[in-house]
């Protein structure tokens, strides 16, 4: 026996067969928004991987879609074939009420690697994997420490600081810069309240003038970087930039200028803000388990392989990247058992598959000595981050740094009632906060 759903904002009618474990107590669809969801998403995913790996849900905008949970499904769905990321394949239903950018920048900003099928995703991928090749990305390690020291070092000497604003919030940029080589004088130019075009606002929300106005000021920016490379480098030089390249791989007919800018602009924005949640997750995380933030602290110097399997560990515990981006079938599918129809979104949950006890025993548990933990933080399959290499050594350093430079690291007693009273992103995708007021005794 099924039921047949149907949502005009979903596309066509699905078949979706009854479960009976429990489905039917959840609703139909299951609403992924509100501050309770926001602030602790784990519940939910539990009852919803209990109930089976395929879920309707709807987002903030309106618009349906097919939410797939538990750690197999979504480590098979990641890697499923038939399922394309690039917009021409979701049907108007989706079309119609997705938070998805306005035209032309969503034709001029929008066709980056995240939003691509091979074989062009494989090319402009290969643009910029040396880049962010884990051998480079260590030779940048004492750098990035400097990076991480400075920002402390600015940090009040007693008593506490906003861990956001004071360091969160600047280091994964600064990183970035070096990495990409965005000039000093563009560096400082660049606007962080641009990159909340993350958190996309519908086209019916009362911020959708402000969102769209970050857009121009982002693409006017991205405009500005373009013709200071093209300015400024020689593209058959020997040290250039990833920047640079992608400029001279426009100018040699390897890439439109329209997907040129879109991975300018994926770099901006997809290389900074993850991992400014990411290191306030991290630190929530810690924050909430005092024996281990002290065990962590204690063991940095004389444990060296504690520091790495703690960023895993925490990665997968709460990951920033809660939700990836739309996928799309290009005809009616099925996906576990439930029939998806063409142009339909399909979402994994990454959060919820790195939370599933049948491939993590005591899963909600936080617990260092975890091995295995082939954990789902970044993605898995030919969309796998390409920076990940690049965000473990920036959270690596973030954790030290802060554990050890600001000794008895602690809540602080300004939010009232402590930690669980922070505000949480409303991002769709995403997972952090954007204040995170701690105290400690003395900076060191």
């Amino acid at each position: 026996m099924t039921d047949t759903v149907h949502d005009p904002t979903a596309g066509s009618p699905a078949e979706t067969p009854r479960c009976p474990f429990g489905h039917d107590e959840l609703p139909d669809p299951v609403p992924l928004y509100g501050p309770e969801y926001k602030s602790d998403p784990y519940p939910l995913y539990r009852r919803m991987r209990e109930a089976g790996p395929v879920h309707r849900v709807r987002f903030p905008s309106g618009i349906a879609a097919w939410l797939v949970t538990g750690y197999r499904a979504a480590h098979e769905t990641l890697n499923d074939p038939r399922l394309g990321k690039n917009h021409a394949l979701g049907n108007e239903g989706w079309r119609r009420l997705a938070s998805i950018m306005p035209e032309p920048q969503h034709s001029q900003l929008q066709v980056h690697l995240l939003h691509q099928d091979p074989p062009k995703h494989t090319q402009m991928r290969r643009l910029v994997l040396d880049a962010f090749a884990p051998r480079r990305v260590e030779s940048l390690r004492p750098r990035v420490q400097e990076l991480a020291d400075a920002l402390v070092d600015e940090l009040p000497d007693t008593g506490g600081a906003d861990l956001v604003a004071g360091f969160a919030a600047h280091y994964p940029f600064r990183v970035l810069a070096e990495v990409i080589g965005l000039p000093q004088e563009l560096a400082a130019r660049f606007d962080r309240d641009w990159g909340k075009v993350v958190q996309p606002v519908g086209p019916q929300d009362p911020g959708r003038p402000a969102y769209e106005g970050r857009l121009r000021g982002l693409q006017g920016y991205i405009a500005d970087v373009v013709a200071h490379k093209r300015a400024h480098h020689d593209p058959a030089g020997p040290d250039v930039d990833l920047l640079g390249r992608l400029v001279a791989a426009c100018d040699a007919g390897e890439l439109t200028p329209e997907e040129r800018d879109s991975i300018v602009f994926q770099l901006l924005v997809a290389g900074q803000e993850p991992v400014t949640n990411q290191i306030t997750t991290m630190l929530i995380t810690l924050l909430r388990h005092p024996d281990q933030l002290a065990r962590l602290r204690d063991g940095i110097t004389a444990d060296p392989d504690l520091l790495a399997r703690a960023v895993e560990e925490l990665l997968r515990h709460d990951a920033a990247f809660e939700l990836t981006t739309w996928r799309f079938f290009a005809e009616d599918s099925d996906l576990y058992g439930t029939t998806v129809p063409a142009g339909d979104s399909v979402i994994v949950s990454l959060c919820a598959a790195n939370r599933d006890g049948e491939q993590f025993p005591d899963a909600d548990v936080l617990d260092f000595d975890r091995t295995p933990n082939a954990h789902l933080a970044f993605g898995h399959g030919i969309h796998y981050c390409p920076g990940a290499a690049l965000a473990r050594l920036e959270l690596q350093i973030a954790v030290a740094t802060l554990l050890t430079r600001l000794p008895g690291l602690r809540p602080s007693a300004e939010d009232g009632e402590g930690i669980d009273a922070l505000t949480w992103v409303p991002a769709v995708l995403a997972r952090g906060v954007n204040r995170l007021p701690v105290a400690y005794d003395k900076r060191v």
